[in-house]
């Protein structure tokens, strides 16, 4: 589920920064300096260090939550890839 929910994240994100969405988190707008899908993939190592951090400690909930937070994520993205679609069309 992680690795779907991640892989969603940057799919939907890049797709949205091509429809003329802006990134509303300031961690992934800062790295976008050094390009988007770079920016994505440092976000995404970040990710997958806190798992593996909270799998090894035995905290299972954490990487529930993280499942959870990243389907909002994803959610959101693509609320705004219709959002920017329905501007276009307007």
């Amino acid at each position: 589920m992680f690795v779907a929910l991640q892989s969603l994240d940057v799919l939907t994100t890049l797709i949205g920064l091509q429809v003329g969405a802006s990134e509303g988190r300031t961690f992934i707008g800062n790295l976008m300096r050094v390009g988007p899908l770079n920016a994505l993939l440092i976000s995404k190592i970040f990710a997958v260090l806190l798992v593996s951090l909270a799998l090894r400690f035995k905290r299972p909930r954490l990487v529930v939550f993280l499942n959870y937070w990243s389907a909002a994520v994803v959610s959101w993205n693509l609320l705004m890839i219709v959002m920017s679609g329905l501007r276009g069309n307007g």
